[in-house]
Parts: C-alpha cells; structure tokens; sequence
C-alpha cells in the first residue's frame, strides 16, 4: 500500500501514540528531573516519530532505511528510560508496561518495514 502522507501510516500512528503516552508519564516526574531524565525521555520518543516522517520523505531505499533505523534505535532508548523512571519509582509498573507494551508494536512493525526495503 502506498501511503500518500506519513500520518497513513500505522508505525507512525503508534509512534505519535508512544509521543503521547511518554508526556503523559512523565509528567509526573520530579522536578528535579526536568532538565534530565524527562526531558531525555521525551525527545527520544519524539526523535521516533520524528524519523519515521523523515524516512517517508526520502526517495531511496537507503536512506528510507537509515531513519527507520535510527527510530528503532530511539526507541530502545525510550525502553531504557522507561525502565529507570520505573525502577526510580517517577513511573508505574502499570504506566512502564504501557510504555513497553507500545514500544514493542513499534519496533515489529518497523523491522517489517526495514525488512521489506531490504529486498
């Protein structure tokens, strides 16, 4: 299916879905972690959204592949985090799985489209 606008696309909904949910969380953080740990969290959740638009703008497979790349690369980062606001009690075991349950969905879905560039 070819999209005509990333927004079309359902890696892409997750990821503004994971956006979304990562603010949320972490809006209860200390605010002692305002200049780290949630401000950390939230750019790597925005830098996978963010990819993926970058991704569907570009016209070779190659460079489509490096920003999904680059996205699952951020989103592994959004896990580690999650699990130190968890592990940190800023998070909730409830609230961390949401957040892994997400990241998780993002990643298959990106390794699909990963896979399918590869030939």
């Amino acid at each position: 299916m070819a999209y005509q606008h990333f927004t079309e696309m359902p890696v892409w909904e997750s990821a503004h879905k994971l956006v979304l949910l990562v603010y949320h969380q972490s809006s209860g953080f200390p605010k002692e972690e305002q200049y780290a740990l949630t401000t950390q969290i939230r750019r790597a959740a925005v830098s996978v959204s963010s990819n993926i638009a970058e991704g569907f703008g570009r016209h070779h497979s190659r460079d489509k592949s490096q920003f999904y790349y680059n996205s699952r690369g951020s989103l592994y980062e959004v896990e580690d985090q999650a699990l130190i606001a968890r592990d940190l009690g800023y998070m909730s075991a409830d609230g961390y799985h949401e957040v892994k349950n997400l990241v998780d969905a993002t990643i298959f879905d990106l390794n699909k489209i990963i896979k399918t560039l590869a030939g």
